[in-house]
């Protein structure tokens, strides 16, 4: 069969980038070698009947927020999409029994910072008040391809309005780590600890340069517009984006693995099915994997195939993330405030040391005697997730390494994530109930997922790396996720590149897709 574009990966950006060609009249085909969409964004019931857990990525924020879903808003929510706000957006606690969250309510996180030091709640509530024209600026070279006339003219419309020093510090805070920037706002090492957590969302101990923007922007946008998740689960956007992409003509196949994508006269014109069969595309075919996947097992031996394989080549994995689901038969008992039940996300990050040397020990190939972890408590918002008066807990250790090389805590022989988990799992509930005792006695099953069960169950997740690539700095920007490659065009002709690896980078925010949807079609 004959497609204008054919998508190679049916995660969240592959979709975005098929939905909106098709929305322009292209004839589009996604091909996904597992049995149902989504990539690194899922829902399954892994526990008990009825208890819906998101396996992967939880937070919605990000794809409410986009462009992607500013102009598709209509058909998504046609087809299902049912997002639930969250006014409690996250909070950290702290080893003496204190706490600090973050509500949508000025008046209520500045109040709570106070307690700790007026002047950083004086310094919150001014960035607060900035951040809505601030984040135009900083989201709007987000939502750009790298490099492009686009990211000129809107730093030279930064400059006209806000002027050069507003410029400048905006790319300090672009450069900076996170300690560098916190230090330098806020005197509360609760606050600065509340912030720097956000960093190993991503791969951002306290001291990694470029990692002090992704916790002002988070921090600060929901503090302003607070955090969404899916109703039901995160897999809301894609159940919504598969049934709008039918709905305009496209297909979804699944359980379908391509093996090869054929070249003619340098030219991406194919994909080669497990079956032997074959569809071929007109206009694109976009690879909606892993670039080295992509350059090592889907293409060929020709001059494009052989020059992506080269840029992409040192290409790194950021460190590992491990994921704990459980069916509980309530929530936590956080000895900090029962206000903590209400949070979507409560942080077990309680200072730059902590996290520094969690991030030290994971990245030198040890399992860290205390991981950062955050607490996702999404039926605490969405009661739907579970049959009534149950919970799911969602729970991601942040970082740990691939390859396990010993144990910081010297108590851990295993050197293998298959016999070591159980034993690790049972470390981090100990951390969990030092702030929330009696969670074991809440537990009715649990689901634990190493950063090779991640890598097993989605082929992208690199060494278990869940943002599919480190986002420090030589890897971001115009070099995600090389030089020369960021405008997801490859040195095949009519092969493409999107998802995490791909510049914006991690997140679910379609950002790649919707770029090169954009390019493609025109508009």
């Amino acid at each position: 069969m004959s497609y204008d574009a054919i998508v190679v990966g049916a995660g969240h950006n592959g979709l975005a980038a098929a939905v909106h060609l098709a929305s322009k009249g292209w004839k589009v085909a996604v091909v996904e070698r597992e049995n149902s969409a989504g990539g690194a964004v899922k829902t399954e019931e892994v526990t008990l009947p009825g208890y819906r857990h998101d396996l992967f990525a939880m937070n919605l924020s990000m794809f409410a927020g986009s462009a992607f879903f500013a102009t598709h808003k209509e058909g998504l929510h046609r087809h299902g999409l049912d997002f639930v706000p969250v006014a409690d957006s996250f909070a950290s606690a702290f080893p003496d029994g204190k706490w600090l969250g973050v509500s949508t309510d000025l008046d209520t996180t500045t109040a709570r910072i106070e307690s700790f030091s007026k002047a950083d709640a004086a310094q919150w509530r001014k960035m607060a008040q900035a951040f809505p024209e601030e984040a135009a600026y900083i989201g709007g070279v987000m939502g750009t391809p790298m490099p492009s006339v686009e990211v000129v003219q809107l730093l030279i419309k930064a400059l006209r309005k806000k002027g050069y020093a507003w410029v400048r510090d905006m790319v300090k805070l672009l450069i900076s780590s996170p300690r560098a920037y916190l230090d330098a706002n806020f005197e509360s090492p609760e606050v600065r600890a509340l912030m720097a957590a956000w960093g190993l969302h991503l791969d951002f101990g306290p001291d990694i340069a470029g990692g002090a923007v992704f916790p002002y922007l988070e921090s600060m946008a929901n503090q302003n517009f607070g955090m969404v998740i899916g109703k039901g689960g995160a897999d809301t956007i894609i159940k919504a984006m598969s049934g709008y992409l039918a709905s305009l003509g496209g297909e979804i196949h699944l359980g379908r693995a391509v093996t090869r994508i054929i070249e003619e006269n340098g030219r991406a014109s194919a994909v080669e099915l497990d079956d032997g069969s074959r569809l071929s595309a007109s206009r694109a075919i976009i690879s909606n994997v892993h670039p080295q996947i992509l350059a090592n097992k889907l293409l060929g031996q020709s001059t494009g195939a052989k020059t992506l394989a080269d840029a992409v080549r040192n290409f790194r994995a950021g460190p590992g993330t491990m994921m704990l689901h459980f069916a509980l038969s309530d929530l936590p008992d956080w000895s900090a405030s029962p206000e903590l039940r209400r949070f979507a996300y409560v942080h077990l990050a309680p200072d730059y040391q902590m996290m520094s040397r969690a991030y030290q020990q994971a990245t030198s190939g040890l399992l860290p005697s205390e991981p950062a972890l955050v607490v996702g408590q999404p039926t605490a918002l969405d009661p739907s997730r579970a049959p009534a008066g149950k919970h799911v807990l969602w729970v991601q250790a942040r970082v740990v390494p691939y390859e396990i090389k010993g144990d910081a805590d010297g108590t851990i022989a295993a050197r293998d994530w298959d016999s070591a988990k159980k034993a690790y799992a049972d470390r981090i509930l100990s951390i969990i109930e030092r702030y929330a005792p009696g969670l074991r006695g809440k537990i009715e099953e649990a689901h634990i997922l190493s950063p090779l069960d991640l890598e097993r169950a989605n082929p992208n997740l690199v060494r278990g790396d869940s943002l599919s690539g480190s986002h420090h700095l030589d890897q971001n920007f115009l070099f995600r996720p090389a030089g020369g490659w960021s405008r997801h065009k490859s040195p095949v002709r009519n092969l493409y590149m999107v998802g995490a690896s791909t510049w914006p980078g991690a997140g679910t925010g379609a950002g790649s897709g919707f770029m090169l949807g954009k390019a493609l079609a025109g508009k």
